[in-house]
């Protein structure tokens, strides 16, 4: 009889045992143990399956060797589960450290925009986490978000973990352009080289989209491109209703480098500018404080002394007619919002055509035109591989034909910049010159003091004489007189 493993003792009852089916001539297996046989055995009794009695020891064993061996492998049976696909990696995500060497576009840009730039799906917060734990280094050193970067650095990007890659939002693809759409762009160029784009924008074209503005310059940029990969960016801009100069930076090294000139005043702008009546001061400086007018979205600006940010604009009168109009060149030394319509219209002198500002007594009669007559007329910038874009922009037919109807003269209008008139210094100028001079006399001074001493100290060491010997005066003492 063969031998069978006991089974649990606590289960439920087992109902009547069924018809025997096996094949005549099979093996009859040995009664069952009771369940009192059973349960006599301890729980941790690792012996084997005890032996049924009358049976000899051999076949025992036999009949268990048997069983396993018709036991089924569950190896061989059990259907091969496929092994989890790796998730994708999102870009800019690496299991391998890279290191990047910094370019020439990428020269003074922050770390963290480094990052937004060239790994883009590499936050902020994993970049902070890096630098704060030493795993992100520049040049083999410590690194912050907010440092910057030059040229020719080598940044060193640890592994990141992987991350299953969220469903793609759909990305929104620009329209491509017709071909009448990229002639227009292309006739607005006056200037271009290497790192700019300056265009003469005509009034009524928007420089960024809105609500409800289809057609703008920066849906124009991709016509601009030229010979180079890469899409122009703008850099500042003018209102829809204002013509001019308007400067285009072609790269990033060049953007960088125009909105820091920009945002120091060191890059001047002139406006030309039709306005109502003529200002009893020729050559003035306005400085009222600007602030968004409630009520009305942000859409419209005015003079605001408690809650407004600093803003300074200088005219100059070119020419008057009458007491009707005068032709003004405007500079913004600041750069708020509508500021030159807003500065004019305070002072009683709105821009011809300026509704928003000065209402119904903005316009003249006649054959003035009721467009805008502002006009961005020159732009001069430091260029970033050295040198100065310096570009005028022609007026807009309206504005031509507005100087011409109120008599007058074009060839009056381009005045030239304080830096570019040959003056005689002034005493305010004298008094900076003479500051400037003391200070570096100074610093000169400082510079002899020290050479000098550290001169006369050389010389004195090896002549200093031991303690004691000091003309008989004490030890580390001054001499006595004798």
């Amino acid at each position: 009889m063969k031998g069978r493993p006991p089974g649990k003792s606590s289960g439920p009852a087992r109902g009547p045992r069924k018809p025997d089916s096996r094949k005549p001539g099979a093996a009859a297996r040995g009664p069952r143990k009771s369940d009192d046989t059973r349960s006599a055995r301890k729980p941790d009794d690792k012996r084997g399956p005890r032996k049924t009695e009358g049976a000899p020891q051999g076949r025992a064993r036999g009949g268990v060797k048997a069983a396993q061996a018709r036991k089924p492998d569950v190896a061989s049976v059990a259907p091969k589960v496929p092994a989890p696909k790796k998730p994708s990696l999102a870009k800019g995500v690496s299991l391998d450290v890279r290191q990047f060497r910094v370019g020439m576009d990428d020269d003074g840009i922050r770390l963290d925009r480094w990052f937004q730039r060239h790994l883009p799906d590499v936050g902020f917060n994993v970049v902070s986490r890096w630098t704060r734990t030493g795993q992100l280094r520049v040049d083999g050193a410590r690194a912050a978000p907010g440092d910057r970067l030059t040229e020719g650095q080598l940044i060193r990007v640890p592994p990141a973990e992987p991350k299953a890659v969220a469903a793609a939002k759909p990305k929104r693809v620009r329209p491509e352009l017709s071909e009448d759409e990229v002639t227009f762009a292309q006739n607005m160029v006056i200037h271009r080289d290497a790192q700019a784009i300056v265009i003469n924008k005509p009034p009524g074209l928007a420089t960024q989209g809105g609500t409800k503005t289809d057609d703008h310059v920066d849906g124009l940029l991709d016509a601009l491109e030229y010979e180079l990969d890469q899409r122009p960016k703008l850099v500042h801009r003018l209102d829809k209703d204002t013509s001019g100069a308007l400067l285009i930076a072609r790269t990033s090294r060049a953007a960088a480098h125009f909105a820091k000139a920009f945002s120091s005043r060191t890059a001047r702008k002139v406006y030309w500018a039709i306005v109502m009546g003529v200002p009893s001061i020729e050559d003035g400086m306005v400085e009222l404080p600007i602030a968004k007018q409630p009520g009305t979205g942000g859409e419209k600006m005015h003079v605001d002394e408690e809650e407004g940010l600093p803003a300074r604009s200088r005219y100059r009168v070119i020419e008057r007619a009458g007491n009707r109009a005068a032709w003004v060149e405007l500079q913004p030394h600041t750069g708020r919002t509508h500021q030159l319509r807003v500065h004019m219209a305070a002072i009683g002198h709105p821009i011809v055509g300026d509704g928003k500002y000065g209402g119904k007594e903005s316009f003249l009669s006649g054959s003035i035109s009721r467009k805008m007559h502002l006009h961005a007329r020159r732009i001069r910038v430091d260029h970033p591989d050295g040198g100065r874009i310096d570009v005028r922009a022609d007026l807009p037919d309206h504005f031509a034909a507005s100087l011409t109807a109120l008599g007058f003269d074009l060839n009056r209008g381009d005045l030239p910049l304080d830096e570019e008139i040959a003056r005689p210094p002034t005493r305010e100028d004298e008094k900076k010159f003479a500051r400037a001079h003391a200070k570096q006399f100074r610093k000169e001074r400082r510079g002899e003091r020290r050479s000098r001493g550290d001169g006369a100290s050389s010389k004195s060491s090896p002549a200093k004489a031991s303690p004691g010997k000091s003309g008989g005066g004490k030890p580390g003492g001054a001499p006595r007189r004798k």
